[in-house]
């Protein structure tokens, strides 16, 4: 692997295969590694680990969905002093559902750890629970730029004992305006820490990152992660007028159970959501300005398969990682073919296969050049007129969500939302779906045909003991 010059990332080949026991990692690691079913390293891990195990300033670009949180997590666990009751490691991430994402998967690499404590420290979370959990003593914080600099700026975050400073999706903390919160954050931090930033792209603000903040980083850099033979890619020739509607049509054609539909400006998304809402798809929309409970609701919906598509922008997608999607649909073309190869590669993973379904018109032909360019492969065009609904049904959800009051604050656990269902309330452990417990509230997909039921019985009966209020949330 080659250390080019600043600035100029290197074009990585995808490392071949490589075990996790060629690193140097703990027995009680490698232990834990194989329990929860990582065998061999992906490429942007075999890539970044051994750099970053050796203490070394890392950029690596990769892909959202290409292993890379257990790529930084691994490092910066390996450098912790359990016995040290003070901040080790902070990881910046643009959004609180990414921070979510990072500390559930810091947790379970933490395991094979005397007592590691990780905290995270995002808005929309009152401070002073935050507080608590920090005067209690925390090896990693993991959290947003604003809500960092604000425990920062009241002293109630000290980072002076900090050897690890980790950018995650520092492209996307870019889009969102957040570089002169990062460079306030990375000032606080000693300057003889290891810094390790990851990014999908490389926009142009990233090499005054690393000029400011990392020391002579090393730079790898691994292409797209998905199988492109496992995903079929259909352009269709569209018009200003019947462009949404083509969603439609595509939707009633293929019906796929799950559909991320990109749109490149949040009005489009408004838009297409409204249209399909009236024609009876069960549709919600994802962009910047949501307020945060809005955004919860609207991620746990669609991740459990209770909403058919998801129409989103890129900011607004990025760090989602959604199994078993079935298609994408590039309702506009992105002008920037690294990122259609990135939208599309959200589905067709795991060994699946999956469709990417994009509508372009004649003045975005030029965008589709570029992609063919990048892909190193010609489009393959279809036309519209070949769609025909494939049911006369309406393309319904598998299941519903019921939204629990009460949290892990309330010490709610899936495993008790589980038993209550399929022990009291009397349902098979089939008809009950992905449990998502967040701080105050829990989500949990039920088979729609019980939805209803289920929720009635819910509010009925008790969850660890407890009453709880339930509300059914209806995808319009």
């Amino acid at each position: 692997m080659t250390t080019p010059t600043p600035g100029q990332p290197s074009r990585t080949a995808a490392s071949p295969q490589a075990s996790f026991s060629t690193l140097p990692l703990s027995p009680a690691m490698l232990d834990n590694l194989r329990q929860l079913g990582y065998t061999e390293m992906t490429p942007i891990q075999a890539a970044s680990l051994p750099i970053a195990l050796l203490g070394k300033d890392l950029i690596a670009q990769a892909k959202t969905g290409s292993g890379k949180t257990a790529a930084f997590a691994l490092a910066v666990l390996a450098n912790l002093n359990p016995r040290r009751f003070a901040v080790q490691a902070l990881v910046l991430c643009p959004t609180r559902e990414l921070a979510d994402q990072v500390t559930v998967e810091l947790r379970r690499l933490a395991r094979a750890q005397d007592n590691i404590k990780i905290v995270t420290l995002c808005g929309g979370v009152p401070m002073r629970m935050q507080n608590a959990s920090l005067e209690h003593g925390a090896h990693i914080a993991v959290g947003t730029p604003g809500r960092i600099m604000d425990h920062l700026q009241r002293g109630t975050l000290d980072l002076s004992a900090l050897n690890t400073l980790v950018l995650d999706e520092a492209d996307r903390m870019l889009d969102m305006g957040f570089f002169d919160d990062i460079a306030t954050v990375a000032r606080q931090c000693p300057p003889e820490r290891q810094t390790l930033l990851f990014s999908a792209t490389y926009p142009e603000g990233i090499d005054k990152i690393a000029k400011q903040f990392l020391r002579e980083p090393q730079q790898v850099k691994v292409e797209a992660q998905h199988n492109a033979s496992l995903i079929e890619q259909r352009f269709y020739e569209v018009t200003r007028a019947n462009r949404l509607q083509a969603v439609a049509q595509l939707l009633q054609h293929f019906r796929p159970v799950s559909t991320l539909a990109f749109c490149n400006t949040k009005q489009r998304c408004k838009e297409l959501v409204e249209l399909l809402q009236a024609q009876g798809f069960s549709a919600l929309a994802l962009y910047g300005e949501l307020e945060q409970r809005e955004r919860d609701q609207v991620l746990a919906q669609f991740a459990n398969r209770s909403c058919s598509v998801l129409v989103a922008t890129d900011v607004a997608s990025r760090g989602l990682d959604i199994t078993q999607l079935e298609a994408v649909i590039n309702v506009d073309i992105s002008p920037d073919p690294e990122v259609h190869v990135h939208r599309i590669g959200r589905t067709g993973r795991a060994g699946e296969t999956g469709l990417a379904l994009s509508l372009a018109s004649m003045d975005e032909m030029g965008y589709v050049g570029k992609i063919d360019q990048y892909q190193q492969q010609a489009s393959v065009w279809h036309k519209l007129d070949e769609l025909t609904p494939a049911s006369q049904e309406p393309l319904l959800p598998p299941m519903m969500t019921l939204q629990i009051l009460g949290g892990r604050k309330e010490k709610i656990r899936a495993g008790d939302v589980l038993g209550a269902l399929t022990g009291e309330a009397g349902y098979t452990r089939e008809q009950i779906g992905k449990i998502n417990v967040t701080e105050f509230c829990t989500f949990v997909a039920v088979d729609r045909r019980v939805a209803r039921e289920a929720a009635a019985r819910l509010n009925a009966g008790k969850v660890k003991g407890k009453s709880v209020k339930v509300r059914l949330l209806d995808v319009a």
